[in-house]
């Protein structure tokens, strides 16, 4: 599948899929999407300081790399795990520009680091980031309540219906701790309703630019 690098809104670029007409983040603002869904919504929303974070879709590792900041900033000990079968390659990701978009030149070896660490190991990236990187499909994992966390990043329903579905939701549920949340840039009914029919308490919230809402989900305990 032919891939380009295009520049969204914000000046932020990502990776445009022709043959599907998707991209890796929103054409309205790669890295305001990225902060509005997961960090505000998402880890905001994680009242302690020892977080572990499973992200659907690692991608061009753009969500792991605002939780690092965002980590160093607010003195959080991060556990990241990031789940992709499909790994951006370096051509793709030297035409990225996260670093100078989010004026963070100090961290462009810590980035390059992160993309460039062993898949299947877990890796200090910092002293509060800690980083495992899975090369697998999504159906594939198999963890117990192991995560506070989820971001949800995966490629939307009208390319890939079915990492939408309740097998998936179910899934996820059984990831997560008690309490724990899954946050969507996705506000899809069917999304939604997969959701609530495997268990997740459900929220709409105002969604980043260029969609309305997006989808909050949380275990609560049974």
């Amino acid at each position: 599948m032919k891939r380009t690098i295009i520049t969204t809104a914000d000046g932020s670029k990502t990776i445009h899929l022709e043959a599907w007409n998707e991209q890796y983040h929103s054409k309205h603002g790669a890295v305001q999407e990225a902060y509005h869904v997961f960090v505000d919504h998402g880890l905001s929303a994680i009242k302690k300081n020892n977080i572990s974070i499973l992200e659907i879709g690692f991608g061009t590792g753009l969500n792991a790399l605002i939780t690092l900041l965002e980590a160093r900033s607010k003195s959080l000990q991060i556990n990241y795990t990031g789940v992709e079968k499909y790994p951006v390659g370096t051509t793709e990701l030297d035409q990225l520009n996260y670093i100078s978009e989010l004026k963070a030149e100090e961290y462009d070896d810590v980035f390059k680091g992160m993309h460039s660490s062993a898949w299947e190991v877990e890796t200090e990236i910092t002293p509060y980031f800690k980083l495992l990187k899975q090369q697998k499909d999504f159906k594939e994992i198999d963890d117990k309540q192991l995560y506070d966390l989820i971001y949800f990043d995966a490629f939307g329903a009208r390319v890939q219906p079915e990492l939408w579905t309740e097998e998936i939701f179910e899934i996820m549920f059984n990831s997560l701790k008690n309490n724990g949340i899954l946050v969507t840039y996705a506000a899809k009914g069917s999304v939604r309703r997969a959701m609530l029919a495997v268990g997740f308490h459900v929220e709409r919230l105002p969604g980043p630019p260029g969609k309305r809402e997006m989808l909050r989900a949380t275990r609560n305990k049974s």
